[in-house]
């Protein structure tokens, strides 16, 4: 990732892996555009021996692979991840920020976002039955492939050059 050396900002794609259930979706989008993308994780994780696919394996330890995906996300980056704390130091980096189901972290949402994952944290550690959020569907991956190829289109329109593969 020598650009990032210089500040150039390139299309790419950072996968918080853990527990991201639109890997393979998102590597048919990146294959269609041929763009970079990074598998980021505190364990090995299978991946497709693939172009522009790149395993990122990271010590273990509380927010060491969502500190890498940070130092390396920036504008031209695209951040997939359910993960609301590193979705918003994303943002503030000015990465865009997909959540797999296909919703959007944004500044003006993520604030929202933070509130509510944080009073239901508080929930459940006074003892409540918060419920979890809805089962992953078909529909989410839907949504989720739909806002990927738009942000992804968006970017190659504003003039962002993919990193190379």
């Amino acid at each position: 990732m020598a650009d990032d050396a210089i500040d150039l900002p390139r299309l790419r794609i950072f996968i918080d892996a853990d527990a991201c259930p639109v890997k393979d979706e998102t590597y048919r989008v990146a294959a269609r555009y041929k763009l970079k993308v990074y598998v980021v994780a505190n364990s090995p994780i299978l991946i497709p021996r693939a172009p522009g696919l790149e395993r990122v394996v990271v010590e273990a330890g509380p927010d060491v692979a969502d500190d890498w995906i940070v130092e390396h996300a920036g504008r031209g980056a695209i951040v997939v991840t359910a993960d609301v704390p590193l979705a918003s130091r994303c943002v503030k980096k000015g990465a865009d920020v997909l959540a797999p189901t296909g919703r959007p972290f944004s500044e003006t949402s993520i604030g929202m976002a933070l509130a509510t994952r944080n009073l239901m944290d508080q929930l459940r550690s006074a003892g409540q039955t918060t419920g979890g959020p809805p089962p992953f569907g078909p529909r989410d991956r839907s949504r989720f492939l739909g806002a990927l190829d738009n942000v992804v289109t968006r970017l190659k329109r504003s003039g962002i050059e993919p990193e190379p593969v």
